[in-house]
C-alpha cells in the first residue's frame, strides 16, 4: 500500500534506473527526485527536471537529502536544507554541463579547456565544503573561491549575474529592491571596473651575475632610490655572492629575493630606481697575484640601475639583465648611480658586452595580506622583507619599531707621515652604557643577518673617503639609553702582511642627559687620534672627551684647531617610543615645571605630528589633567589644544589612530567634570560665528565636534556614575542652550559662498556623527526632536551658495544611514524634513546622485511585506510627498543626453538605476488602500490622466533593454513584476474614467502599447530559458506573458465601438504579441483579429484595412524570426472557427486564406534563408514569395523588395543571367518619365527616367557577364533610342560602342550550352513552394545529371532518390516524407528560324538552342504485344513526353515549375523513319563541315560512316527491311503503306548520302587510316546489294548533287539559267538542315540501328520483363554513338523500375544508386544539341522555288527522271511544292516519295495549342534575321539523332525528336487531312503570339507564356520576306484544332503598372 512520505522528500540518484517495470520512472545517475510516496523498498515520485511525469523507483536507488516542505500538500515545494552555495553549485554546474558540450561542437576549445578546470575546481571545493571540517575564516575563504569562479564561468557563457550576500544568493523576494539594486550594482561594478590599489609591492630575485673577471666574493646591495630628491627611500636589500656570480646560500631562498613593501602610488613614477652596488672581497688590487696579501678588504666593483617605469607596462616575470658599470675613479664611487642615471655614464667601463646582472622583478599590487593570500608561492619559500625609510604613509596604532639609520657619509684625515694617502678602513661598534658591545644590532640589509661590527669598503690611497653606506641598528628601547657608537679607523697596508693599523677613532651618544634622542640629520665627529695599540675596551675613558664638533664650537673653541681630521655620519631616528622633540618632554612633564604650562601648551600645535600620536594617551592624560587642575585658567588653551589633537587624526596619515582615541575614551579618560568647560567653550565659539577674526578658528573647532561631544557625553557618563545622576537638568539645559545657539547659527542665511556658509557647511559635515553620542544620554525620540529641530532650522532658499546644499543634501544623507534613523519612532519623526529637502533637491533637479543614494537607503530599511502600521504610514507619506517627483526625475534624466566621458557616463547610469530602484521599492510596498487613496487624491480628470500617461511613459522606459545591464534578468524580472501588478491597478481606473463619453485615444494608445512591448520583452520569453532557469521563474512569477495578454483582451473588450480608433494601428503590435511561441498567449489575443475585422466591416463594408496591415506586418515580423508551422494553423483554425456564423463570412474565409498561404510562404522563405550558402531552394522560395505579392497580393512594394532580395541572391551564386532577367521585372514597372520617385532600397532620390536608365545599365551589365549578349543589345537599342531622342550623342555613342561590342563577343567567345533537368519533389515534408510539383532546372556550366544529383541531394540530405521515372502515385504524394525524381530532358527551341537558315555561324545559333525554352520533352521505350526475339524493333513502341513550363528558361530563376505534361506514344515503324531521318542529317551535317574545312579532323566523319556502313552488332537497316518490308507487316498495316514506302525512300537517301560521303571523306583521309576507308568502301558495296541497289547509275542516271565551290550548299538565291514546264520535273525531296553537329559522334552503323534499339533495351534476354535489366555495357554502339544517348530516358534502373510495379520500393528509392544516372554522351556545355529534320515537320509543303539541278553529261529526260530525293540541297530556305504537275512524271519511274503520308500511330495523352506555319509565296528571296529578333516559324526544334547503343543501359530512343512537331494535334491513321493554306497576313500574329519571352513573369490566369515585355521586344516586320518551304512530309494533322490555332489572338503584354513613387 502507497504510504505518503513524511521525511523522506528529497534524494539523488546514485545510480541509474531504466524504469522497466510497470510505471517505472526514467532516472540517469545524479537526477534529483522529489518523493511523494512510499511502498516496500520503492518510492513513488517525479524527477525535478521533468516534474509532470511521476513514475515509481526503487529506494535504494535513492541518497535521501534533508529537505523542508513549502505549501503541504498536493502543490507541495521541496527545498533541500544544505548551504546554499551548495545549492547554487550544483545548479550551475548542471546547466554548465550541458553549455560545456556545446562549446566542443561550437569549436572553442579556449573556452571549453579553461571551463573543465573550473568546473573540477569547483567540484573539489564543493567536496571541501560538504566534509565540514573546515574553519569558520577558511569556509569564508573557500565560499569566496567558489563564488568567484562561478561568476567567471557564468560571465564568460553568458549566463545571469547572480545577486549574492555574504557568498550566498538572495531571494529578490525577501530584500528590498533598492537593497538588491545596489547588490546587483556591486557585483557588476566589481566585475567591469578594478578599485585601483593604493599600495604596492615589488618583488626582487637575484638570479646571478654574469661576468668574465669574477674570481672573488662579492656583495650585492639593492635599494630604490629617488633621484629627484637625491635619496635613497628604501632600506637596502643585501645579498652575498660566491665566486661564480651565483647566489651564495641557494638552499636559503629568503637570502637571495626580497620584497619591497609599501609603494605608494606617487612612488611608481620615472624617477624612481632601483639601484644595485656591487662590492667585492678580495685583496687591495684586482691584479695582485694571490699571494701578495691573506687579508680580505670590501673594494668597490659596479653598478648597475633600472627605472622603476620600465616596469609598469607589464609587470613582466621574464629575467631582466643589467648592465653593469665598472668605476674607474674610486673618488666617485659614492655618486657612481647617480651618474649613470643623469647618462654621464661614459666615465665608466661596461664589465663586459654579455656581461650583466640576471635579476627577476615584478610588481605587486593591493595591501600585504591580500598579497600573502594571493601569492603564496612567494611566502612559502621564503622571502626577506625590505621597509621604506622611515614610517609608511599611513601609520598603524600598536606598530612598535625602534630602528636608528646611520649613514657612515665620509671622512678627512691626514697624512700621517706617510709619502701616498691612507686606505682607509671604518669599523662600527654599538657599545651599551657598561662598555660592552651589543652583539647582532647591526644590519647591513634585509636578506642578511646582523652582526656586531661593521667593516666599510677601502678606497685605495684616499685621505677623504666617500662611503655612502647606510646601516640600520634596530636596538631595543631599553638599551638606548647610555649607549653609544664607536667607530674606528685603520690604515690597510698593501705590503704582503696586509695590516690593519688603527690610527684614531670617533664616537656618539644616542641619547642626551635630558631623555632626547641623536637630532636627526649630519653629524660631524671629532677623529680622535690614538696608537696602534691603544685598547677601546673601557669605553669610560673616552666617554668624557668631546665627539662632535658643533659641541665644541659652543664648548672650547681651542681644542678644535688641534683636531684637523674629521667623520661625519647622517642619523635618522624611526622610534614609536623616543623622542627628539624636547617641547614634546616638557609637556608631557608640566608637573615639574607648572611655570612653562602656558608656553608648553601653545608650543603643542608646532609639533611633527608623528610625535604627537606616538605619545597619544600620555599627551591626551596632560591635557585633561591641565583642565581640572586648572579649568579657568587653561580650559581654553586645553580647548585649542583638544581641537588641534582631534583634527590631526582627520589627516589621512594618522587616520587609523582614531580608534585609539575612542579608546582612550572609553576605558582610559577620567576627566568627570571637563563637560561643563567643555560645552561651556564650544558654546562660546558657536556663539562668535559672526566675528570674522575668529572664523578661521571656529572652522576647526566645528570640525572637531564629533569628538568634542564625544567627550562631552562620556564626561556626563562618568560624572553620573561618581554622583548617581546628579544635575541632571542642569545638564540638559546646557545641551539645549549649546543646541538653539546651533539653530540660531544656522538658520543664518548668506548670499553666495561667505565665511558664514562655510562655517555652516563644515558644521552639516560632522553634524549627523553626533547623533550615536546623544543617543547615550537621551531618549530616541527626544534625540529625533532635536535633530529635525536642528535640520529644519536650514534655510530652504536653493539659490544659495552650491558647496552648501551639496553638504546639506550630504547630511541629510548620513541622518538616514544613522542608527538613529533605524528605528521606527525616530524614522516616523525624520522622515517629513528628510523628504521635505529631497523634495526641493528633486525639484530643481540638483544633486540627483545624492538624492538617489538618500532615497534608496529609505526603502532598504522598510521591508517588503511589511504589514506594520508604522511602515503603511511612512509609504503614505512617501507616496504622496515623492512620488509624482520621482515620475518626473526619471523622465528627465533618461530624455537627457548621455555624458561622453566614461565615468560620467558610469555615474549618469547609476543615477538612473537608483531612481528606478527607488520607484519599484516604492510600488512594490504600496497595497490596494495606497493606490486608492492616490487615484482618489486628483482633483480633475485632466490630473488623473497627465498621471497615468507619465507613468506608462515611464513603464515603457523601464522596459527598454538598456535600462540594466544584459545579465541582469533577476532584476528584469522583478521590475516586470511590479509593472504588472501596478498595472492591473491602473487599468481600472481606465475602465472607470476614461470610457464613453469621456473615452480619451492617447492614454488608451498608451496602455496597449505598453502592454505590447511588456509582452514582447527579451527577458520574459521563457522558451529560450534553459529548463531549470525557466522552472523557477514560472513558480516564482507564473507566465506574466499571459497575465498581461489577457488583461490586454480584457480592456480590448471593454472598448466597444471605441475599437474602431484602433484599427488598423494595433493590428501590426497585436500580431507581434500572437506571434510569440506561447499557446495560451496566442489563444487569448487571435481572437481580437476576428473582432477588429468585425468592427472594420461594420464601418466600411470590408476589411481591406486589416488584410493590408496583417500583410505588410506579416512579412517584416516573420523574417526576423517570429512565428512557427504551429502558429499558422492557430490563426487558420481559430479565426474560421469565429467566423463561421458572420454574414461576412466568405470575405472573412478569403482573407485568412490569403494570410494563411502567406505565412506558409515565408516561414519556407525564412528557413531557407537559415541555410549558409545560395541554393535552389532559397531561390526557388523567394520567387514563389515575389509571385504570391504580385499575383494574389498585388503589393508593389513587397513585390519590388523580393525582387531586389532575388537579385542579391542571384549576384552572389553568379547567376548573372537570372540576375538581369530579375531586375527587369522591375524595370518593366517603369516608365521614360520625369516623374519623380523617392528614395528607396539602395536608390538614391531621383527621376524616373533616371532610375529607369540606371536600370538598364545594370541589367545590361548582367546579360553581359552571363554571356546572353543577345538581351543586352535589345536593352542597348531601346536606351540608345533614349539617348536620341533626346540628342544626348555622347551617351548614344557611348551605348552604340557597347553593342558593337556584344556583337564582337557573340562573334569571339565561346558559350557553354548548359543541360536541363526535371526534378520532381513529392511529399509533405517538401517546403510549400515545391510539396508534389515538378520542375525543369537548368544546369550549372559543365553540369552534368551525376553532379547535378549530388548538388539536389546535398540541398535536401532527408529525400529519397526515386530510381524510375514513372509518375508516383498518391502515396508518395502524401508520405510523411521527402522524394526527389531527377532525369535529364532536352529543350525544344522555339526560334526555328534561325537554327535552320544556311550560313548562320554556330556561335549565333548555339543561343536560340538554349534560350527562351518553353517545352521540354523526354522519352520511354517499352514493347507492345508479343517481342520477337530475333528482331524486337517489330514491338518497340516510344512514349514521348513534353513538358511546358510556367515561364521559359533562362528567366528570373534557374527553375520553373511545369504547367502542363502531353504524352504522345510513336509506333515502331515511325520510331525507325525518326532514326534514318537524324542520322541522315548527321551524316550531312559531318559531310558539310568536312568540306568546309570547319572541322580540325576528320575522324567524327570516320566514325560515323564507319558506324552506319559496318552495322557490327545488330545487322543495321536489314532488321527494319526484316520487321516493316515483309509481306506479312504490309497485309497487317495498310494504314502504314505510305510510312514503309518513307522508310524505304529514307535508306535510299542514307546510300546516296553515304556515296558522297565516302568520296569526300577519301579526299581528306590521312595516309595511315587508307586502309579502314578501303573497308569501308567494300562494306559499303556489300551494304547496297543487301537493299537491292545494284548501281547508283541503274536506278539514278543524274543525281543532282552539285556542290558549288566543293560545298553541298547552295546559294539561297541562286537559280539554273532557263527553266521551263516541259523540262523541269518538281521533285519532292528531304532537305536536310545545314546545322552544325560538333564532334561527339563515335562510330556507329546504320544497318545496325534496329537491332541496337533492341539489343540495348532488352540485352538480348528472351522475356520482356527483362527488358531493362542489363549492366551497363562498354561496348560502342552499333545503331549511333555512344555519345548520342538521350538525356531524358535516362533510367539505369531494370524496366520494372520504370514501368512495372514489380519493383521494391528499397530498390526504387535507393539513395545509394544514382538518380536516374545517365551513361556517358555528348549532351553537355561543351557541344551544342543537333537539330534533326523530324523535329522540324510542320507541312511538308511543296514550294515553287524547288528548282532541279543540272549536270551537263545528262540528257533533259535524263535529268528530269530522278525521283530519288536530293540529300544536297543544304539550303534550309528553300523547299519544294507539291504541285499537280507531279503526274507528268517521265518514265522510267523510280517510285515517288509521297506528298503526304498517314499520321503516325500515337495515343495522345494532352496537347497543348500551338501555331502552324503558313506557306510563303513568291520566289526564293534572301532573308537573314538578326541574331538578336526572335522569330517564330512554328517549327517546335529538334533533339539530337534518335539512335545510339545504351552502353550505360539507357534506351536507345535517344534524343528523339518530338511528336508535335508540326504544332498541332496528331490526328488518327485513318484520317488524311489536306493542308490548309494560311495568309501571309497570318505570320505577324503567330510571330507575337508564339516569340518566346526572354523574361517574363509568370500570370497564373494565363495557359501560355507571358509574350516577350515591351522592353526586349522587336516588331515584326509589315512585309518579311518568304522563305518557300522545303518539300517535307506532312503529318496529317488535326484541322479544327490547326485552324483554332491560327485564329488564336497573342497574349497580351501588361501595360507597364505605375509605380506608386518607388
Amino acid at each position: 500500500m502507497w504510504i505518503p512520505t513524511e521525511h523522506e522528500k528529497f534524494g539523488v540518484v546514485i545510480a541509474s534506473f531504466r524504469g522497466t517495470v510497470p510505471h517505472g520512472l526514467l532516472l540517469e545517475i545524479g537526477d534529483t527526485v522529489q518523493i511523494l510516496e512510499k511502498c516496500d523498498g520503492w518510492y513513488r515520485g517525479f524527477a525535478l527536471k521533468n516534474p509532470n511525469i511521476k513514475g515509481i523507483f526503487p529506494s535504494n536507488y535513492i541518497h535521501l537529502k534533508n529537505a523542508c516542505v513549502k505549501n503541504k500538500g498536493q502543490f507541495e515545494m521541496v527545498i533541500p536544507t544544505e548551504d546554499s552555495v551548495i545549492t547554487e553549485m550544483t545548479c550551475t554546474l548542471r546547466d554548465w554541463g550541458t553549455m560545456w558540450k556545446q562549446l566542443y561542437v561550437r569549436n572553442e576549445g579556449d573556452l571549453f579547456h579553461r571551463l573543465w578546470h573550473i568546473m573540477n575546481e569547483i567540484l573539489d571545493l564543493r567536496r571541501q565544503v560538504l566534509v565540514g571540517h573546515l574553519t569558520h575564516d577558511r569556509m569564508k575563504d573557500v565560499k569566496r573561491h567558489i563564488t568567484a569562479r562561478l561568476d567567471w564561468g557564468n560571465e564568460q557563457l553568458g549566463l545571469d549575474l547572480v545577486p549574492r550576500k555574504e557568498y550566498a544568493m538572495v531571494d529578490p523576494e525577501e530584500i528590498s529592491i533598492t537593497e538588491l539594486y545596489r547588490l546587483m550594482e556591486h557585483r557588476h561594478r566589481k566585475k567591469d571596473t578594478p578599485i585601483p590599489a593604493s599600495s604596492h609591492h615589488l618583488f626582487v630575485q637575484m638570479k646571478s651575475l654574469m661576468c668574465s673577471n669574477l674570481g672573488e666574493e662579492l656583495e650585492v646591495i639593492f635599494s630604490l632610490f629617488d633621484s629627484k630628491e637625491n635619496r635613497p627611500i628604501s632600506e637596502r636589500f643585501f645579498l652575498r655572492l660566491n665566486r661564480n656570480g651565483l647566489p651564495k646560500c641557494p638552499e636559503k631562498p629568503e637570502r637571495h629575493c626580497s620584497l619591497f613593501v609599501d609603494l605608494s602610488s606617487s612612488e611608481l613614477r620615472k624617477d624612481i630606481y632601483i639601484t644595485v652596488h656591487i662590492i667585492r672581497i678580495g685583496r687591495m688590487g684586482a691584479g695582485e697575484k694571490k699571494n701578495a696579501c691573506n687579508v680580505q678588504y670590501r673594494r668597490p666593483f659596479g653598478c648597475a640601475v633600472l627605472s622603476i617605469a620600465d616596469l609598469l607596462a607589464g609587470d613582466s616575470k621574464d629575467d631582466l639583465i643589467l648592465k653593469v658599470y665598472m668605476c674607474n675613479t674610486e673618488s666617485d664611487w659614492y655618486q657612481i648611480h647617480e651618474n649613470i642615471i643623469k647618462k654621464l655614464n661614459a666615465r665608466y667601463n661596461l664589465t663586459g658586452s654579455n656581461a650583466g646582472l640576471a635579476v627577476s622583478l615584478q610588481l605587486l599590487h593591493g595591501d600585504i595580506e591580500q598579497i600573502r593570500r594571493e601569492y603564496t608561492s612567494i611566502f612559502t619559500h621564503g622571502v626577506s622583507i625590505t621597509r621604506k625609510l622611515g614610517f609608511s604613509n599611513i601609520i598603524m596604532p600598536g606598530e612598535m619599531r625602534n630602528d636608528l639609520y646611520i649613514t657612515v657619509e665620509r671622512g678627512e684625515f691626514e697624512k700621517g707621515g706617510k709619502s701616498v694617502a691612507r686606505n682607509v678602513e671604518v669599523t662600527m661598534h654599538v657599545v651599551d652604557s657598561c662598555g660592552q658591545i651589543l652583539k647582532d644590532f647591526i644590519s647591513f640589509g634585509s636578506g642578511e643577518l646582523p652582526a656586531s661590527e661593521y667593516h666599510s669598503f677601502v678606497l685605495y690611497h684616499n685621505n677623504s673617503p666617500r662611503w655612502a653606506e647606510l646601516l640600520k641598528l634596530p636596538i631595543p628601547v631599553d638599551k638606548f639609553r647610555g649607549a653609544h657608537i664607536r667607530f674606528e679607523f685603520r690604515h690597510c697596508s698593501t705590503k704582503e702582511k696586509g695590516e690593519k693599523k688603527l690610527f684614531g677613532f670617533s664616537f656618539v651618544a644616542l641619547m642626551q642627559e635630558n631623555g632626547r634622542t641623536l637630532p636627526d640629520g649630519t653629524h660631524e665627529l671629532i677623529v680622535h687620534k690614538c696608537e696602534e695599540n691603544t685598547s677601546l675596551q673601557d669605553s669610560s675613558r673616552y666617554l668624557k672627551l668631546p665627539f662632535s664638533k658643533g659641541i665644541l664650537l659652543g664648548n672650547n673653541s681651542q681644542a678644535v684647531k688641534t683636531t684637523k681630521e674629521s667623520f661625519w655620519i647622517t642619523s635618522f631616528l624611526c622610534s614609536t617610543k623616543l623622542t627628539q622633540n624636547g617641547d614634546m618632554l616638557d609637556l608631557l612633564k608640566w608637573r615639574t615645571h607648572p611655570d612653562k604650562i602656558a608656553g608648553c601648551l601653545s608650543k603643542l600645535k608646532e609639533i611633527d605630528g608623528s610625535e604627537i600620536v606616538k605619545f597619544l594617551q600620555d599627551t591626551l592624560d596632560t591635557l585633561f589633567g591641565i583642565l581640572d587642575e586648572n579649568s579657568q585658567k587653561y580650559g581654553s588653551k586645553v580647548f585649542d589644544c583638544l581641537v588641534h589633537i582631534i583634527n590631526l587624526l582627520q589627516d589621512s596619515k594618522f587616520h587609523h589612530f582614531k580608534p585609539v582615541m575612542d579608546t582612550y575614551i572609553e576605558s582610559h579618560f577620567a576627566g568627570a567634570l571637563a563637560y561643563r568647560d567643555l560645552i561651556k567653550v564650544l558654546k562660546w565659539h558657536i556663539d562668535r560665528v559672526t566675528e570674522v577674526e575668529l572664523q578661521e578658528h571656529i572652522q576647526e573647532v566645528l570640525k572637531a565636534q564629533e569628538y568634542i561631544f564625544k567627550y562631552i557625553v562620556q564626561s556626563r557618563r562618568l560624572f553620573s556614575l561618581a554622583t548617581g545622576g546628579q544635575n541632571e537638568e542642569e545638564f540638559r539645559c546646557c545641551i539645549q542652550e549649546l543646541l538653539l545657539s546651533i539653530r540660531f547659527f544656522l538658520s543664518q542665511e548668506s548670499k553666495g559662498a561667505s565665511a558664514l556658509s562655510q562655517l555652516q557647511t563644515v558644521f552639516l559635515s560632522s553634524f549627523p556623527a553626533v547623533y550615536s553620542e546623544l543617543l547615550k544620554l537621551f531618549d530616541v525620540r527626544e534625540v529625533a526632536n532635536l535633530v529635525r529641530d536642528t535640520l529644519g532650522s536650514l534655510p530652504t532658499i536653493m539659490h544659495g551658495d552650491e558647496s552648501l546644499q551639496a553638504v546639506k543634501l550630504q547630511c541629510i544623507g548620513k541622518t538616514v544611514e544613522s542608527q538613529l534613523y533605524t528605528n521606527p519612532d525616530s524614522r516616523y519623526i525624520l522622515l517629513p524634513v528628510v523628504l521635505h529637502h529631497l523634495h526641493m533637491h528633486l525639484q530643481e533637479q540638483k544633486d540627483l546622485i545624492m538624492c538617489a543614494r538618500i532615497l534608496s537607503n529609505i526603502f532598504c530599511l522598510i521591508k517588503k511585506n511589511s504589514s506594520e502600521k508604522s511602515v503603511l504610514e511612512e509609504i503614505d507619506v512617501i507616496v504622496n510627498s515623492l512620488l509624482d517627483i520621482l515620475l518626473r526625475t526619471i523622465l528627465e534624466i533618461t530624455s537627457r543626453p548621455q555624458p561622453s566621458g566614461s565615468a560620467m557616463r558610469l555615474q549618469f547610469q547609476d543615477v538612473t538605476g537608483e531612481f528606478v530602484s527607488c520607484l519599484l521599492s516604492l510600488l512594490r510596498q504600496m497595497t490596494d488602500r495606497h493606490y486608492q487613496q492616490l487615484l482618489d487624491s486628483f482633483n480633475t480628470k485632466d490630473e488623473l490622466r497627465d498621471f497615468l500617461l507619465q507613468i506608462f511613459t515611464v513603464f515603457r522606459i523601464l522596459i527598454r533593454p538598456e535600462m540594466f545591464p544584459k545579465d541582469w534578468t533577476v532584476m528584469r524580472l522583478v521590475a516586470n513584476n511590479v509593472i504588472i501588478t501596478t498595472v492591473l491597478y491602473l487599468s481600472d481606473a481606465l475602465r472607470k474614467n476614461f470610457l464613453n463619453e469621456n473615452f480619451d485615444y492617447k492614454i488608451w494608445d498608451s496602455y496597449f502599447y505598453l502592454a505590447v512591448i511588456f509582452i514582447n520583452q527579451l527577458c520574459l520569453q521563457l522558451e529560450m530559458f534553459t529548463p531549470s532557469k525557466k522552472k523557477k521563474v514560472l513558480e516564482k512569477y507564473g507566465d506574466m506573458r499571459v497575465t498581461m495578454g489577457c488583461e490586454i483582451f480584457s480592456m480590448w473588450q471593454n472598448l466597444g465601438e471605441h475599437k474602431l480608433h484602433f484599427i488598423p494601428a494595433l493590428i501590426g503590435p497585436f500580431l507581434e504579441v500572437t506571434l510569440i511561441p506561447q499557446p495560451d498567449l496566442r489563444n487569448v489575443m487571435i481572437p481580437i483579429f476576428h473582432d477588429m475585422m468585425d468592427w472594420e466591416q461594420r464601418r466600411s463594408g470590408n476589411f481591406k484595412q486589416v488584410e493590408a496591415k496583417l500583410i505588410d506586418k506579416l512579412d517584416s515580423l516573420m523574417s526576423e524570426g517570429k512565428g512557427d508551422e504551429t502558429y499558422r494553423e492557430l490563426f487558420n483554425s481559430i479565426l474560421l472557427k469565429k467566423i463561421e456564423r458572420e454574414t461576412w463570412r466568405e470575405s472573412g474565409v478569403s482573407l485568412i486564406a490569403t494570410v494563411t498561404r502567406l505565412m506558409e510562404r515565408l516561414l519556407d522563405y525564412r528557413d531557407c534563408m537559415k541555410m549558409g550558402e545560395v541554393d535552389g531552394k532559397k531561390i526557388g522560395c523567394t520567387v514563389s514569395l515575389l509571385n504570391f505579392y504580385k499575383t494574389e497580393l498585388n503589393k508593389e512594394e513587397m513585390y519590388i523588395r523580393y525582387i531586389h532580395k532575388l537579385y542579391d541572391l542571384h549576384l552572389k551564386a553568379q547567376n548573372f543571367t537570372e540576375a538581369a532577367y530579375t531586375l527587369l521585372l522591375y524595370d518593366e514597372l517603369l516608365e521614360w518619365s520625369d516623374r519623380p520617385l523617392r528614395e528607396f532600397l539602395n536608390y538614391p532620390m531621383q527621376t524616373e527616367w533616371q532610375r529607369k536608365e540606371c536600370l538598364h545599365l545594370t541589367i545590361i551589365q548582367n546579360f553581359d557577364r552571363g554571356k546572353c549578349w543577345e538581351n543586352g543589345i535589345i536593352l542597348c537599342r531601346k536606351i540608345a533610342e533614349q539617348y536620341e531622342s533626346y540628342y544626348d550623342y555622347r551617351n548614344l555613342s557611348k551605348m552604340k560602342m557597347m553593342e558593337a561590342s556584344l556583337y564582337d563577343k557573340i562573334m569571339d567567345q565561346q558559350r557553354l550550352e548548359p543541360e536541363f533537368f526535371r526534378v520532381g519533389f513529392y511529399g509533405k515534408k517538401f517546403p510549400f513552394f515545391l510539396r508534389n510539383k515538378e520542375f525543369v532546372c537548368r544546369g550549372h556550366d559543365y553540369e552534368r545529371l551525376e553532379a547535378f544529383q549530388q548538388r539536389m541531394l546535398n540541398e535536401f540530405p532527408h529525400a529519397i532518390a526515386m530510381q524510375h521515372a514513372n509518375q508516383p502515385d498518391e502515396t508518395i504524394f502524401q508520405a510523411e516524407a521527402q522524394y526527389l525524381q531527377i532525369y535529364a530532358v532536352t529543350p525544344i527551341p522555339e526560334s526555328q528560324e534561325v537554327l535552320q537558315r544556311e550560313g548562320i555561324p554556330d556561335n549565333i545559333k548555339s543561343f536560340y538552342k538554349v534560350n527562351h525554352i518553353w517545352r521540354f520533352r523526354y522519352d520511354r521505350p517499352f514493347h507492345k504485344g508479343t517481342k520477337d526475339k530475333e528482331n524486337e524493333f517489330k514491338s518497340l513502341w516510344v512514349e514521348r513526353t513534353t513538358l511546358i513550363l510556367v515561364q521559359s528558361l533562362p528567366g528570373i530563376s534557374r527553375w520553373f515549375e511545369v504547367e502542363k505534361r502531353e504524352v504522345v506514344e510513336m509506333s515502331p515503324l515511325e520510331n525507325a523513319i525518326e532514326v534514318l531521318e537524324n542520322k541522315n542529317q548527321q551524316l550531312r551535317t559531318l559531310i558539310s563541315q568536312c568540306q568546309t574545312r570547319q572541322m580540325q579532323n576528320i575522324n567524327p566523319l570516320t566514325m560515323c560512316l564507319n558506324g552506319v556502313i559496318d552495322a557490327a552488332v545488330n545487322g543495321g537497316v536489314a532488321r527494319y527491311q526484316e520487321a516493316f518490308f515483309v509481306k506479312d507487316y504490309v497485309l497487317n498495316h495498310p494504314e502504314d503503306g505510305e510510312k514503309i514506302t518513307r522508310l524505304r525512300d529514307l535508306m535510299l537517301e542514307q546510300a546516296q548520302i553515304l556515296e558522297f560521303g565516302l568520296a569526300v571523306h577519301e579526299k581528306f583521309v590521312p595516309q595511315d587510316m587508307r586502309p579502314l576507308h578501303k573497308k569501308l568502301v567494300d562494306q559499303f558495296f556489300v551494304m547496297k546489294s543487301s537493299l537491292g541497289i545494284q548501281e547508283f547509275s541503274a536506278c539514278v542516271q543524274a543525281s543532282p548533287v552539285h556542290f558549288p565551290n566543293g560545298s553541298p550548299r547552295v546559294c539561297r538565291n541562286s537559280a539554273p539559267p532557263s527553266m521551263s514546264p516541259e523540262g523541269a520535273r518538281v521533285i519532292p525531296r528531304r532537305s536536310p538542315l545545314s546545322y552544325p553537329a560538333v564532334n561527339r559522334y563515335s562510330s556507329s552503323s546504320l544497318s545496325s540501328q534496329a537491332s541496337a534499339e533492341v539489343s540495348n533495351i532488352t540485352g538480348q534476354s528472351e522475356s520482356s520483363d527483362e527488358v531493362f535489366n542489363m549492366q551497363p555495357s562498354p561496348s560502342t554502339s552499333s545503331l549511333s554513338s555512344t555519345h548520342s544517348a538521350s538525356p531524358n530516358v535516362t533510367s539505369s534502373a531494370p524496366s520494372s523500375a520504370r514501368a512495372s510495379p514489380l519493383l521494391s520500393d528499397k530498390h526504387k528509392h535507393s539513395r545509394e544508386n544514382s538518380c536516374l544516372s545517365p551513361r556517358e554522351r555528348p549532351c553537355s556545355a561543351i557541344y551544342p544539341t543537333p537539330l534533326e529534320p523530324s523535329q522540324r515537320m510542320l507541312f511538308n509543303h511543296i514550294g515553287d522555288g524547288a528548282l532541279p539541278r543540272s549536270d551537263p553529261s545528262l540528257s533533259v529526260p535524263e535529268k528530269a527522271v530522278n525521283t530519288t530525293p536530293s540529300s544536297w540541297s543544304l539550303d534550309s530556305g528553300k523547299e519544294a511544292r507539291n504541285t499537280s504537275e507531279s503526274a507528268k512524271l517521265i518514265s522510267p519511274p523510280v517510285p515517288p516519295r509521297p506528298t503526304q503520308t498517314a499520321s503516325p500511330a500515337r495515343h495522345i495523352a494532352s496537347v497543348s495549342p500551338s501555331v502552324g506555319r503558313s506557306p510563303m509565296k513568291g520566289s526564293v528571296q534572301s532573308f537573314t534575321p538578326s541574331p538578336v529578333e526572335y522569330h517564330s516559324s512554328g517549327l517546335t526544334s529538334n533533339s539530337p539523332v534518335l539512335s545510339g547503343s545504351y552502353s550505360s543501359g539507357i534506351s536507345s530512343l535517344s534524343r528523339c525528336s518530338t511528336s508535335e512537331t508540326s504544332g498541332f494535334e496528331s490526328q488518327s491513321s485513318e484520317q488524311a487531312v489536306t493542308v490548309p493554306n494560311y495568309s501571309v497576313s497570318e505570320e505577324p500574329v503567330r510571330k507575337e503570339s508564339k516569340t518566346p519571352p526572354p523574361y517574363s513573369v509568370y500570370e497564373r490566369t494565363l495557359k501560355r507564356p507571358v509574350p516577350l515585355p515591351h522592353s526586349l521586344s522587336i516588331p515584326a516586320p509589315s512585309d518579311p520576306p518568304a522563305l518557300p518551304p522545303k518539300p517535307q512530309l506532312v503529318r496529317p494533322s488535326n484541322l479544327e484544332n490547326s485552324s483554332r490555332r491560327t485564329e488564336q489572338v497573342p497574349r497580351p503584354r501588361p501595360l507597364p503598372r505605375k509605380v506608386s513613387q518607388l
